[in-house]
Order: C-alpha cells, then sequence, then structure tokens
C-alpha cells in the first residue's frame, strides 16, 4: 500500500504541484486547503505517512494543529514548510514533536529527502507499535494464575519453586506452564523469554 502525505496548505499553487511531485514519485496525496480541513477529515494513522504543513496557514496555525493532533492522539509525523525562517518557532515545533522544519522555497530533492525519511522512520516505528501490541494483546489473554506463572518461569525459576511461591501443587504449575506456552504459540523456554523481554516484562529483572 502507498504511503499517503497529506499537503495542508493555503497556497493551492505549492498544494497543485507538490501534489503532482509525490503522485509521480509513487506516493498517495491529500491536500487541504487549512488546519481545520485536515481535522475534519482526520486522517487514519494506520499506514506509513506523513503531514506536510505549513506554518503560518491562515485560521488554526500549522502549530497549533500539531498540539491538537498531539491531544487527540494522532501518531501523524509532521514535517513544517514556511515561507518565514522563524527561527524560534522551528525550535518549538521540534521540540514538539516535528520531524523536520523546511523554508520555501524548497528545492524537489530536499522535499523529497525528508518525506522518505519521515515516512520510512513512521514505517518502522509503526510496525514496532503493533508487534507490541500483538505481545500485549497475547499476555492479556493469560488467566491472572497463568500470568503468575509466566512471569515466574520466564525469570528462570523451576516449577517447584513456583509451586512454593504460589501455594500450589507442582503438576498445577506444570499444567499452567503448558497452557501458557501454547496460548503463547512456542516451543521453548527462549521463546517465552523473548516474549517477556520485548512486551517488557522483564525490563526490571534486576530490581526483583
Amino acid at each position: 500500500m502507498a504511503a499517503v502525505v497529506h499537503v495542508v496548505d493555503d497556497d493551492e499553487t505549492f498544494r497543485r504541484s507538490t501534489a503532482r511531485l509525490l503522485r509521480a514519485l509513487g506516493y498517495e496525496v491529500m491536500v487541504y486547503e487549512s488546519a481545520q480541513a485536515l481535522l475534519e477529515q482526520l486522517p487514519d494513522d494506520g499506514g506509513a505517512s506523513c503531514i506536510l504543513l505549513d506554518v503560518q496557514i491562515p485560521g488554526l496555525s500549522g502549530p497549533a494543529l500539531q498540539s491538537r493532533l498531539v491531544e487527540i492522539g494522532s501518531a501523524l509525523p509532521i514535517v513544517f514548510i514556511t515561507g518565514h525562517g522563524d527561527i524560534p518557532m522551528t525550535v518549538r515545533a521540534i521540540k514538539a514533536g516535528a520531524e523536520d522544519f523546511l523554508t520555501k522555497p524548497v528545492p524537489k530533492d530536499k522535499l523529497i529527502d525528508a518525506i522518505e525519511r519521515v515516512v520510512a522512520r513512521h514505517h518502522v516505528v509503526r510496525e514496532q507499535y503493533l508487534r507490541l501490541q500483538s505481545l500485549h494483546s497475547l499476555i492479556a489473554k493469560l488467566t491472572p494464575r497463568e500470568r503468575q506463572v509466566f512471569e515466574r518461569v520466564v525469570r528462570g525459576k523451576i516449577n517447584k519453586q513456583i509451586a512454593f511461591e504460589l501455594g500450589a501443587a507442582e503438576r498445577t504449575i506444570k499444567a499452567h506452564r503448558e497452557r501458557v506456552m501454547k496460548k503463547a504459540g512456542v516451543q521453548t523456554l527462549a521463546e517465552l523469554v523473548s516474549i517477556a523481554e520485548r512486551a517488557g516484562i522483564l525490563a526490571h529483572k534486576a530490581g526483583g
């Protein structure tokens, strides 16, 4: 699926020329003449994409839109573009999470490079997020007792130790352990430990 670039700029000529350039490179392009227009058709950030956003756009400004998107939980990366080269504004936008800041007129190669870089980074971050969500979803399927057994197994404790800690029979712990492995879709302890590490379960192992 093609990456999507959302171009938000009140300059119709810029919107049209930028859309033509990016579509020729294989991007899907959506254009908006105002920040409000984008909010009214809030883009889905389910795929690799980014927003190319004019800073001094009339009405709701670029930085104001950036803040609004953060408030509603949008993870779409933003490349700001301006004809004013306002350094303090650049610093504020970057601190607030903007990926890049370009000054008009933007050379084609510089614009393309910025968008390619940001879209590629968003794709990687999105994939990592989806994998993490999948792991947490998997762990959420465990019963409270299975979760207790899981957390002890991945820390290297044997069934006998776990049985003593939880006040259960060793054969019961063994049954729980088998169900945990089955729900996790793994065959070995190493695979189970890998899931725990990626999900952050072992992040504080040293501390207990």
